[in-house]
């Protein structure tokens, strides 16, 4: 995981509509970039219709929500019209921003040891800043911890 206090690094990735996006764009404003497994999953499915449900309180807040996975572009859509999320979703296929983050790490499930994304959310202020990081974070709990981030 990244720490606190180093600059967030640059990122230009196809959102759910195939549009390349850039942290950089995003300067001026605080960023919660959160990386999570896989599109429609039960706990991803939570923490993202969590943040969807909690939206305009962070837009009023003047933060804009990423989220990223690998799933291809075509899933983040189908994510995104399933449940109308009405932030952007980046697709990592390359896993180079997943990487560039650290949060590409060893898994124990049901006994199992595999390579995943490590469910971590990390907020960055307006000058691209890391400000605050979380990692193994609470599908369910992260979008209104979050919130509370932003206070």
């Amino acid at each position: 995981m990244l720490n606190t206090g180093t600059k967030a690094p640059d990122f230009t990735l196809p959102d759910q509509n195939g549009e390349m996006r850039s942290l950089e764009s995003y300067r001026g404003q605080k960023v919660i970039l959160y990386f999570y497994p896989k599109d429609m999953t039960a706990g991803c499915t939570k923490q993202a219709c969590g943040f969807a449900e909690l939206y305009p309180q962070f837009v009023e807040k003047g933060a804009v929500i990423l989220g990223v996975s690998k799933d291809t572009v075509a899933s983040h859509k189908k994510f995104e019209e399933k449940y109308g999320l009405p932030f952007t979703l980046l697709s990592d296929t390359e896993k180079e921003v997943i990487q560039a983050y650290d949060v590409w790490k060893e898994k124990k499930n049901y006994g199992k040891v595999s390579m995943g994304v490590v469910r971590t959310t990390y907020l960055i202020d307006e000058e691209g800043i890391i400000i605050k990081a979380f990692d193994k974070v609470k599908a369910a709990d992260n979008p209104a911890d979050m919130l509370k981030e932003l206070e």
